[in-house]
């Protein structure tokens, strides 16, 4: 079957799957492509990757406008994601309503499961966070780093560690199975992240990559983008 070439941030991934059917009925495509850390993914399709279409960082998809990547026009903000904590769905929850706590949290842990924190918008921020927090040096050999939150989070689930906690995007969170969603971060460490998907300028199928941007975006699908992770965008 013919398909419609994705490139998108693993935050996305979830709720593209579960649209994927309904995408099909309209187009009777498939949707391939690659799920990971965004900076990579921009990458890619800067290195020539052939794409149709991008779920990206707001702010990653207006720098690729700006090196005319992507068609301003067909910009659509999907919805906000906030970067949250997660723990195995045996352990209990994990609740850090202030920094100190968040703290204590991190400090209590044996093993962090994070994205990559060079290239991946989650693993970025908890660089930042765990530097604010003066813990970076403490706890950095249990970091355990991967290249997105969703590979994280599946090697979370896995963990032999006693006393295990991970630190991605809520969506990457709520579609992997074996962890649970334990809280956001707390005020003065929180990150909340506008996805926005857009239609590359050199798409083949560039009229079924805006079918998907309706499908996505769709009031009949807000449901869905909720229970995926996404908050309403600004």
């Amino acid at each position: 079957m013919t398909c419609l070439n994705i490139l998108s941030g693993g935050a996305a991934q979830g709720l593209v799957r579960s649209l994927t059917s309904a995408f099909r009925a309209k187009t009777g495509l498939d949707i391939e492509g690659e799920f990971g850390a965004v900076g990579v993914m921009a990458d890619k399709l800067r290195a020539g990757r052939p794409t149709d279409i991008v779920i990206l960082t707001e702010a990653l998809v207006a720098t690729l406008a700006a090196e005319k990547l992507v068609v301003p026009s067909s910009e659509r903000n999907v919805g906000t994601v906030e970067t949250a904590l997660a723990v195995r769905t045996d352990h209990p929850m994990v609740s850090a309503p202030d920094r100190e706590s968040l703290r204590e949290a991190l400090l209590a842990a044996d093993a962090i499961y994070i994205p990559d924190t060079r290239a991946s918008t989650a693993g970025i921020h908890v660089a930042k966070v765990l530097e604010l927090l003066g813990i970076g040096e403490t706890i950095k050999s249990r970091l355990k780093i991967y290249p997105n939150g969703a590979t994280a989070m599946r090697h979370l689930a896995e963990s032999p560690a006693a006393r295990p906690i991970g630190c991605t995007q809520s969506t990457e969170i709520i579609s992997t199975p074996g962890v649970i969603l334990s809280g956001a971060l707390p005020p003065g460490c929180e990150l909340a992240t506008v996805y926005t998907a857009a239609i590359t300028v050199g798409a083949i199928r560039p009229h079924e990559a805006k079918v998907l941007i309706d499908v996505l975006t769709a009031p009949d699908h807000r449901e869905l983008r909720t229970s995926a992770g996404f908050l309403e965008p600004p």
